[in-house]
């Protein structure tokens, strides 16, 4: 059980402290190479370069939180946070087996004034600063909210290669990242999850299965999270044209 101070706010000035999670501790089994694809190179830096830089430069938020491969630890520390500057990060953890435990290691390890919590993908470089921004300025009243875009293509039920129904794309959407939370209300659904066994496949999962409510600001369909080789191909192109 994580124990709370009793004042989540900054006694100088009532800001609510927000810290970003950087979620970077995959081991790129779909890319196979033997650097994790946070690590590969996007232009002249690693991704996980791209993926920081947003939240460095974001005013709403006070502190960044990479999680990584323990193998890859030193590298990211002198590769990335050092080499690039990046003044928000003050320190660097190692995830767990699974993207679920990595952030519970995260949630462990953020500053134990934090009020808000920011959930996102190490490898997806291309949010953009002001979808963080709206995120967090969402969250300080409704406290649970989530990037997600409408989807655009027509979605079928299939069980055993056979197509069951139709569904009302109007009403479905993608979940993306940043997934923005009150830190104490993430914690208790981490630990619910972990007590109940549940896994999700995302963090917002967590909290709705608690009944609460989870807001959407809708983000951009570019916000790609690299899986793939042709991703990282795609992800370039963007960031040039950008």
């Amino acid at each position: 059980m994580i124990l709370f101070p009793a004042d989540e706010t900054d006694e100088t000035d009532g800001k609510m402290k927000v810290t970003a999670i950087i979620v970077a501790a995959g081991k790129s089994t779909r890319i196979q190479n033997k650097v994790p694809k946070q690590f590969l190179q996007i232009g002249e830096k690693p991704l996980l370069c791209h993926t920081l830089r947003p939240f460095e430069d974001c005013e709403e938020v006070d502190e960044v939180l990479p999680v990584v491969p323990e193998d890859w630890l030193a590298y990211c520390l002198a590769e990335v946070v050092d080499k690039y500057g990046y003044k928000k990060v003050n320190k660097v953890i190692s995830g767990g087996e699974e993207r679920q435990d990595s952030v519970f290691k995260g949630l462990l390890a953020v500053p134990r004034d934090t009020s808000i919590v920011v959930i996102h993908d190490g490898v997806r470089p291309l949010v953009r600063l002001s979808k963080i921004a709206e995120s967090i300025e969402l969250c300080k009243k409704c406290k649970a909210v989530i990037l997600a875009v409408p989807i655009k293509e027509t979605v079928k039920r299939v069980e055993n290669g056979s197509v069951l129904t139709t569904l009302d794309r109007q009403r479905l959407w993608t979940a993306q990242t940043p997934q923005t939370f009150d830190y104490r209300l993430l914690v208790e659904a981490y630990e619910k999850a972990r007590s109940d066994g549940f896994v999700g496949t995302d963090d917002a999962s967590l909290v709705e299965r608690m009944g609460f409510e989870v807001r959407i600001v809708e983000g951009d369909y570019d916000n790609i999270k690299i899986t793939t080789v042709e991703d990282l191909i795609l992800a370039e192109r963007i960031l040039t044209k950008r």
